[in-house]
């Protein structure tokens, strides 16, 4: 028993349209509300622009643009999760950020070869927990501007 909680990991879940999406919380450097974005020229269309965030400009993703999902009116529950990777800090704008889970690595399962969605090649695994299906995100790709 000792072993399952050692072998699990933290995870922010957020929601995009009707889909569960997951980041590792170790990833993660908090969630805010929606703010002021300020618009860079020249910019591929999923970065909504920068916002100032406690002295540090960070540049915010719109992650339904980025998925090919259809785009969505911000609501009193849209969030912006600041992730860091690579020494970078960048915001993604999410539906909502539902809730903070430890999954187990056998609860973890690659990605399954006919996932047939455009999102897929963001995808890096899911994970099963009781009647829910998480999408694990891999960070790495969602920020690589080279489609």
């Amino acid at each position: 028993m000792v072993k399952d909680v050692l072998n699990q990991t933290k995870f922010i879940v957020f929601q995009l349209a009707d889909k569960e999406y997951a980041i590792p919380v170790n990833q993660v450097r908090s969630i805010e509300k929606l703010q002021h974005i300020t618009r860079v020229p020249g910019t591929v269309d999923f970065v909504e622009g920068v916002i100032n965030l406690r002295g540090v400009v960070t540049p915010i993703v719109d992650m339904r643009k980025r998925f090919l999902l259809p785009e969505a009116a911000y609501t009193e529950s849209t969030r912006i999760i600041i992730v860091a990777f690579n020494e970078m800090e960048v915001g993604f704008i999410v539906d909502a950020a539902n809730d903070v889970l430890d999954l187990s690595a056998d609860s973890i399962e690659p990605q399954p070869d006919v996932v047939g969605a455009i999102e897929a090649e963001y995808i890096s695994s899911v994970a099963k927990l009781e009647k829910r299906l998480l999408i694990l995100v891999h960070l790495e790709k969602v920020l690589n501007p080279i489609d």
